[in-house]
């Protein structure tokens, strides 16, 4: 079954790559697929739904990851997306377990958690769940075993935010279980990057508020450019909205990534800024 699933994932990845060829032009920005966006209701919307579709296409985002707190700002993006507002985006929609921010401390023990995604994906179209909160042993208790198997046993992707521990818990669970990893650890080491990526090939790296990947004049640095060529089909951009700060400066987090994915040879770049989003969340 897994073999199969990576053969699959393969054959995706290269007819995404086939299309892009055909069509990318050269002094276009290159698009990108936000796998790493809140679109949080409370205590209140703090960016109207049609400003964040113009953001999208002003800044040729392509795709999102779309998450929210509650899960409403999450409806409304569906809604927009099935509705014809949207064109051109793929709207990928994750059940969040929290319905307000303190849940984020409390999440993980609490059974209302595992009610929640178990009501709202009688809606019939997640992917995914997350973006969750976890750190160290507390990726053992109970409740985060039943959330890991459901996602296992309904195909859907886990979205954690992590520690390498409780990551690596996480993958003990259940050995089947699909993980993104928000912001690749922030600070890890890449050596320690690198050797979960080689433990777990169910495993990708979600780069927002990731640090080291450049030096202080942009520039990639060695070690960074070693792991996007080393595994280029294992990492995702995101921007990570969580407050109304991030969707103010989102045309500057877009940038900042196309700056540094100029400086990797195209095809890899391709992969990195959405070919490796749209093969995972290929449609069903």
């Amino acid at each position: 079954m897994r073999n199969r699933r990576r053969l699959s994932f393969a054959a995706l990845l290269a007819a995404v790559l086939v299309s892009i060829a055909g069509v990318a032009r050269a002094d276009e920005p290159i698009d990108i697929f936000d796998a790493h966006l809140h679109y949080n209701w409370e205590p209140k919307p703090h960016v109207q739904l049609d400003e964040v579709l113009a953001l999208f296409k002003k800044h040729r985002v392509t795709g999102i990851l779309a998450t929210s707190r509650p899960n409403t700002g999450t409806h409304a993006l569906m809604d927009a997306s099935n509705g014809g507002k949207a064109p051109g985006l793929q709207v990928v929609p994750f059940i969040r377990p929290y319905r307000v921010r303190a849940d984020i401390q409390t999440w993980f023990g609490d059974p209302a958690s595992f009610d929640l995604i178990q009501d709202e994906f009688k809606r019939g179209y997640y992917r995914g769940i997350g973006e969750f909160h976890l750190s160290g042993k507390a990726a053992e208790n109970a409740w985060v075993k039943q959330i890991v198997d459901f996602a296992v046993a309904n195909n859907l992707y886990l979205h954690a935010h992590a520690d390498d521990e409780a990551v690596e818990i996480l993958m003990r669970h259940n050995p089947r279980a699909r993980i993104i990893w928000a912001h690749t650890g922030f600070g890890l080491s890449s050596a320690r990057v690198a050797e979960m990526l080689a433990k777990y090939p169910d495993l990708w790296g979600e780069l927002s508020y990731r640090s080291g990947i450049t030096d202080g004049a942009g520039k990639l640095t060695p070690e960074w450019r070693t792991l996007f060529e080393r595994y280029p089909g294992r990492f995702l951009l995101g921007s990570d909205t969580w407050i109304a700060e991030r969707w103010a400066s989102y045309g500057d987090i877009m940038e900042g990534y196309r700056g540094w994915l100029a400086q990797l040879p195209p095809q890899t770049a391709a992969r990195i800024a959405h070919g490796n989003a749209r093969a995972l969340f290929a449609e069903k």
